[in-house]
């Protein structure tokens, strides 16, 4: 008889470190690099104030587990797996955290560790610390599923993650789908941030294949398992580098494996570990992340957990093999991989793993073979075979499942070698389930490091420069701009098409379609010469998106259908035709152009979607549900396929079917993970965080033109109890809806509406929003609110023009802070203006004193400019209980008094504050050391030595409160001690 799996739901009661809300001021880019690529922040708010209370929360935990195995979920916390644990011999297989501490590590600060962090399309990606969307699921085979989904907001790409327990299997599996939504491909990165429990013991097995390891961005590689060089500023030469404890301090390696379809991790104290599979053509990343057993692992350890010690990171990823590594996911492009893991046992280590079992095999120097197997189902009269050369020298009859293992000592012929051995394990039926044979590779030199692109002026050719300029772009270079590597190409040869489709595409990107056009229209003059049809649709498919963007659509609609003839385009442009059409109002042609869209790319549920609703506007209710209800079964978290479910069912008159469809979409709500009840800290942004899917389903109904049902989404946000989502951008979005329906009347009130909502986390980012804003903005000129909220848009796309959205609110009298602090910004980023900088960010404090990123702000604008330290000190101590617990405005606090010689006070401080540190980043540690050199040399001054000795040795120390530990490299104790030792002379203690 089968096994059964269950799946549910339960409150789990976490003790938890309190993180402060969101920071209400907007982060726009300023060059910030974060994990090798771009640390953009806007849209999302900041999440970086964490506090030293803990408290017990109680979380939503999704729970899957059959005989075998028992995994658990916060979707609450990203979608992290938190619990992974094998129940046959009680040990967790991933790493188990019994607290939530967060650290400064995440794109947007707070981050734990533990279990599985899911990464898209960046790494520690945005949502990681963020609310998910999820769905519990019973599938016919008797599995179940956990379905988690989000909408990132940066390139509003949807992220699906199907977790499934199988009844009889010892593993779970991941279905990861990653989905481009929108009409401009993008470039990402997909991991699987896995962490385990580490140890003395703890050893990590890249497929045997593996030769080399290499680091991020591939710029320093090492031989692997055993290392011959230097690597990252560590002698590592001769040391095994596959064991945790030979690590002195944080590094990363990349397992350079292109062949093999595993990675695994053994703890040899607990005879267990862990197993993960995958098609390495697809998913090829395999990577080895550790803080180490040294005093900065040690140091990590203590601030991201209070008792569960150590962890190593073995991330997996698809479709890039290091961090960062970017591939690309064209227009309404969707791409999807499995993943599996299972635990292993009393086996020892592994040398190789399949979904259905796992081998190691050891050769002792007495020549006797250890051969282990380790299954993840029941194999009834399996068969354990060893070779020796071509002969079967051991075959023996088992029955294996997850519970009971197989391990087996055997004595081998005299002279046999490594390379002689094969083992395997076979099914009943004759199916090989697992193998492994050492083969003796031939050496191979070790790989070239990535090197950055030289100037543009010294590329050797306009294609160098045109692929240069792309990779910039592609994997998001906070170093370097693609522009300058255009332009290049461009002066070369100002025809080149390549060139000007990519510049065409980052001008359109930006909301600057009619620069974009001329780009397109420049390399299509070029595809075309002399009368041919291109081989490439993309210049005209993209000339169809800056045409429309200008609300030029008979000529879109030409450029659309030009770019249908090209198959990469095909898809994406019939797509596009489809929702003109239904501007127009010819469903009919809708149809057949969504049919054709869909020819070429089934699963793009954009497409999908939008014929279901046009089945729907045509009459034909039956088939817009059987369609809506085939997205969902593939995308059950959908909210778009959701709502024309609804509508179908409501169409048809099916009352009670409609209303189970309708539940679902007010299930969508956020209410339900507490976070209001909890004090937790997305609670102060919830209208925020709760208005996106639905403001990106109701665009979608937009785009084609079906204005009723884009209003009727955003009503279930705007007419909710009691008085419905606050969030100002829902009722600007449905004034705009409203007045394409004719209703002025219904749109003034609601722009209106959205003027008098509070602005926190007001940060727009939809293109589509500039016509929505600008369109109240018609309406009524004076709305300093619809000015703000511009300029917030596109203050990243075009820094002027958001500058003069902002000068028209402040003109319109509009005297809220974060207006008067964005301009400040701006002038000192954009118009390198100083002084109009500062006096504007002195206008934010007096309309805020409360805010104390202002004060930080300000007081970085005074250093700029010159502001005696005096007077900067004098303001921040006039503020000192507003800034004591924001760790940036006070450490300015603290380095002032330090600057000043008040070297009592900034010690003060430093001994009995707690600072949190970014992960790779400096800290207070360096003036901390400074104070104390600096009072020591005061003391030596005044002919107290011991004094001075006492601060000299405290120089040395590393305190915890500082979150600093003592580096492997580098760090002043040479400085230190040379001093010190001057000192020890002067006492006359030689």
């Amino acid at each position: 008889m089968r096994s059964s799996v269950r799946v549910y739901e339960a409150e789990l009661t976490i003790p938890t470190y309190e993180v402060g809300a969101p920071d209400a001021n907007p982060r726009f880019y300023a060059g910030r690099a974060y994990q090798g690529a771009q640390g953009r922040v806007y849209p999302y708010p900041m999440l970086d104030q964490l506090t030293d209370a803990r408290r017990e929360k109680t979380y939503r935990a999704l729970y899957l587990e059959n005989e075998y195995i028992r995994i658990c979920v916060l979707p609450e916390i990203g979608g992290r797996v938190f619990e992974a644990v094998d129940k046959t011999n009680g040990y967790d297989f991933l790493y188990r955290q019994h607290v939530i501490k967060p650290a400064l590590i995440g794109m947007l600060g707070a981050w734990i560790s533990g279990g599985i962090e899911w990464n898209f399309p960046h790494h520690h990606r945005s949502r990681a610390f963020m609310p998910m969307d999820y769905r519990l699921e019973e599938n016919p085979d008797g599995s179940k599923t956990i379905w988690l989904s989000e909408i990132e907001f940066r390139h509003r790409m949807r992220f699906t993650i199907g977790l499934t327990v199988y009844p009889g299997r010892s593993y779970f599996e991941a279905t990861i789908k990653p989905y481009n939504r929108t009409p401009y491909a993008h470039s990402f990165l997909y991991w699987a941030n896995v962490s385990v429990h580490a140890g003395p013991d703890y050893q990590v097995f890249f497929p045997p294949g593996t030769r080399y390891a290499t680091y991020h961005g591939k710029n320093a590689f090492a031989h692997w398992p055993i290392a011959q060089e230097s690597y990252r500023g560590i002698d590592y030469r001769g040391v095994d580098l596959s064991w945790w404890r030979n690590h002195p301090s944080p590094n990363s390696f990349f397992a350079w494996n292109y062949e093999d379809d595993f990675l695994a991790g053994y703890d040899h104290g607990q005879n267990a570990g862990v197993a993960y599979v995958a098609n390495h053509h697809v998913a090829p990343g395999k990577k080895l992340w550790e803080w180490g057993p040294g005093p900065q692992g040690q140091m990590w350890d203590k601030i991201l957990t209070d008792e569960d010690g150590p962890y190593i990171e073995l991330m997996v990823g698809a479709y890039s093999d290091n961090q960062p590594d970017y591939s690309w996911l064209q227009p309404y492009e969707a791409k999807r991989v499995e993943q599996y893991w299972y635990p292993i046992r009393e086996i020892g280590g592994v040398k190789a793993a399949t979904r259905e079992a796992a081998v190691n095999l050891e050769i002792s120097p007495d020549n006797c073979a250890t051969i282990g197997f380790n299954s993840t189902a029941r194999q009834q009269s399996a068969r354990a075979i060893l070779r020796v050369g071509n002969e079967i020298f051991f075959d023996q009859e088992i029955d294996i499942d997850p519970m009971s293992p197989f391990l087996r000592e055997i004595a081998l012929p005299t002279g046999t070698r490594g390379s002689d051995l094969r083992i395997a394990l076979v099914s009943a039926a004759g199916d090989e389930l697992v193998s492994y044979q050492s083969l003796e590779r031939p050496k191979t030199p070790m790989p070239d490091v990535v090197t950055p692109p030289p100037a543009p002026e010294q590329v050797e050719s306009v294609e160098q420069l045109y692929l240069s300029g792309l990779r910039l772009e592609q994997f998001h270079n906070p170093a370097l701009s693609p522009i300058p590597y255009y332009e290049e190409a461009l002066r070369r040869d100002p025809g080149d098409s390549r060139t000007n489709l990519a510049l065409g595409i980052h001008y359109l990107r930006r909301g600057s379609p009619e620069r974009a056009a001329d780009h397109f229209r420049t390399a299509i003059a070029r595809t075309t010469k002399n009368y041919t049809s291109p081989q490439d649709g993309e210049p005209h498919y993209y000339l169809g998106l800056a045409l429309r963007q200008q609300g030029l659509h008979d000529a879109a609609h030409e450029a659309f259908y030009k770019a249908t003839w090209s198959h990469a385009t095909h898809a994406a442009a019939y797509y596009q035709l489809a929702q003109l059409d239904c501007l127009r109002g010819d469903l009919t042609t809708a149809l057949d152009h969504l049919d054709r869209s869909l020819a070429t790319n089934a699963w793009s549920t954009n497409a999908s979607v939008l014929r279901a609703a046009v089945l729907r506007q045509l009459g034909r209710f039956a088939e817009a549900e059987q369609l809506a209800a085939a997205v969902l079964a593939e995308e059950p978290l959908d909210l778009w396929a959701q709502h024309e479910l609804y509508l179908a069912r409501a169409g048809r008159g099916a009352r009670r079917a409609a209303e189970v469809a309708w539940d679902a979409l007010l299930a969508r709500r956020l209410d339900h993970f507490g976070l209001q009840a909890d004090a937790k800290p997305w609670e102060q942004a919830l209208p925020w965080l709760e208005a996106q899917p639905f403001l990106e389903a109701a665009t979608d109904y937009g785009g084609a033109g079906l204005w009723q049902e884009a209003v009727d989404m955003l009503s279930i946000q705007t007419k909710g109890e009691p008085g419905g989502n606050s969030y100002p951008l829902l009722y600007y979005y449905l004034g705009y809806f409203l007045e394409q329906l004719g209703d002025t009347e219904g749109a003034a009130l609601n722009y209106r509406r959205g003027s008098e909502m509070p602005r926190a986390y007001g940060f727009p980012f939809r293109l589509e929003a500039t016509d929505v804003l600008r369109s109240a903005l018609e309406v009524n000129p004076q709305d300093a609110s619809a000015h703000y909220y511009l300029g917030n848009l596109l203050f990243d796309l075009q820094p002027e023009q958001a500058i003069d959205a902002w000068q028209r609110a402040r003109a319109l009298g509009d005297r809220h802070p974060t207006l008067h602090r964005n301009l400040a910004l701006a002038y000192v980023q954009v118009e390198n203006d100083l002084p109009r900088a500062i006096a504007s960010m002195e206008q934010a404090v007096a309309a805020d004193a409360t805010d104390p990123r202002l004060f930080y702000e300000l007081d970085l604008l005074y250093e700029a400019g010159g502001v005696a330290a005096e007077q900067r000190l004098a303001l921040l101590q006039e503020n000192h209980e507003t800034i004591v617990s924001h760790n940036d405005a006070f450490s300015r606090e603290i380095v002032l008094l330090t600057q000043l010689g008040r070297y009592d006070e900034a010690i003060e401080f430093m001994n009995t504050h707690h600072f949190g540190r970014w992960e790779g980043l400096g800290n207070i540690h360096t003036t901390y050391v400074d104070a104390h050199l600096l009072r020591a040399r005061q003391h030596l001054e005044a002919d107290r030595y011991s004094d001075a000795i006492r601060d000299y040795q405290a120089a040395l120390e590393y305190p915890e409160n500082l979150e600093v530990a003592e580096p492997y490299r580098g760090g002043r104790e040479c400085q230190v001690y040379y001093l010190l030792g001057e000192a020890y002379e002067a006492a006359g203690d030689a």
